[in-house]
């Protein structure tokens, strides 16, 4: 997997922002992040996953993009948003990331009513710039959990740090990209083996 973040890394620095609204001049850019690409191995007879919408306190609900400052505080960052809201659209790439994996029988959402062998639950508890160390951070919590008995079988916490090279929407998303890449990376890898 580690020879594809240098293909991720560019993926980032691609990453194409779309003019968020219908008006012009003053409608905030729109950012995506991006899921590990496929690795070309064959599917496997593997485990069922259901990936679970990931939780996190009232400002990474939204589709804004944070900044933290140097006391703590939380703001929105100008000018820019994500395209959809944040633990949805980490949800997804998660579930993408982990099919392109080839490692798994089936990745699915809640919603899909498919039977599984584990359900991965998570926490955002950081996805911000932060202003005062000029990074972005991508701090994820996540348990997987066995279907039928509820029991927590491993546990984990995947942090990554992104230089950002100045605290704007278009170099703080695409930070932002960067570090989910490292951690989608980590968790793909975690979840596939074999726990």
């Amino acid at each position: 997997m580690t020879q594809n973040l240098p293909a991720l890394a560019l993926a980032t620095a691609l990453v194409a922002p779309l003019l968020g609204g219908c008006g012009g001049g003053g409608a905030p850019l729109t950012f995506d992040l991006a899921a590990l690409p496929p690795t070309g191995r064959p599917a496997m007879a593997g485990r069922a996953i259901v990936v679970v919408e990931p939780v996190g306190i009232q400002p990474f609900e939204s589709d804004r993009i944070i900044v933290r400052e140097p006391g703590g505080s939380l703001s929105f960052l100008g000018g820019g948003q994500w395209a959809d809201r944040l633990p949805r659209l980490i949800q997804t790439r998660l579930i993408q990331s982990l099919e392109n994996s080839g490692r798994l029988r089936s990745v699915s959402r809640p919603s899909d009513k498919v039977a599984s062998d584990y359900q991965l639950i998570s926490e955002i508890r950081a996805f911000d710039v932060s202003a005062g160390t000029g990074e972005a951070v991508v701090d994820l919590s996540a348990k997987l959990i066995a279907e039928g008995t509820g029991r927590v079988t491993a546990a984990r916490v995947f942090t990554a740090r992104v230089p950002v090279k100045s605290v704007n929407a278009g170099a703080g998303a695409a930070a932002l990209d960067a570090a989910l890449g490292t951690v989608l990376a980590d968790m793909v890898r975690w979840v596939n083996t074999g726990r």
